[in-house]
């Protein structure tokens, strides 16, 4: 059984979810916390395994209670966010912090069935993690040299990268590896849609090669 503790200043939220996530035979809601510091007194009681945490929130933001429990108390993190283009800057720095994973509350976009549904599966996966996931640390040793000479000759080859809960990390250690004349490359991450432009807007700042959010009818080019 997986002890989940739901951080949100939101009553119908802690309530909807509560309820929805409990309908999982593998999944135990042990508690609600309505901000951070409610919510450090009951990890400290309760010992949850994951916990659901929001974004904004009165006394403490998430992101600042976020960087404190990493490095105090580490617990694998899932976000339960809203989807404004402020909050999806703050979500990626959650990513960047140690969450899991971002999802999008319901709302018009995602009905209530469609994020219990994600969350229960990010649930899974966190609690399913025995990392401390604000210390990863991918090393990926890159010969520039040796890749310039043998990509220059792979114009017509595509490079497919796909990554889910947990990846945006893994995608940003391979990425920024990757010379500006890399074979075309298509990334597909699970993350909420609104979130996407940004990660790929962050990365394109990081990278040598062109990162921008897919459109229908791009093409598949070197060097992006």
């Amino acid at each position: 059984m997986i002890k989940v503790l739901i951080v949100d200043d939101s009553a119908i939220v802690r309530k909807v979810m509560s309820e929805e996530l409990s309908k999982y035979n593998d999944i135990e809601i042990i508690g609600t916390a309505v901000d951070p510091y409610a919510a450090r007194d009951k990890i400290v009681k309760l010992k949850p395994d994951v916990i659901t945490l929001d974004l904004e929130m009165p006394r403490m933001d998430g992101l600042t209670f976020l960087a404190k429990l990493m490095k105090h108390y580490p617990l694998p993190v899932v976000v339960l966010s809203s989807l404004t283009p402020k909050n999806s800057e703050t979500a990626l720095r959650a990513l960047d912090l140690g969450a899991i994973d971002v999802l999008c509350k319901p709302g018009e976009a995602y009905s209530t069935k469609n994020v219990s549904q994600n969350l229960a599966r990010s649930i899974r996966m966190a609690a399913s993690s025995k990392i401390d996931v604000n210390q990863i640390k991918i090393k990926i040793p890159v010969n520039h040299a040796n890749l310039k000479g043998l990509l220059s000759k792979t114009t017509h080859k595509v490079i497919a990268i796909g990554a889910s809960t947990g990846g945006t990390k893994a995608i940003e250690a391979v990425i920024r590896g990757m010379p500006a004349a890399a074979p075309g490359t298509v990334i597909v991450q699970h993350m909420p849609e609104n979130f996407t432009k940004s990660f790929a807007e962050r990365l394109n700042e990081l990278c040598q090669i062109e990162v921008r959010e897919a459109k229908d009818n791009d093409h598949v080019v070197p060097g992006v």
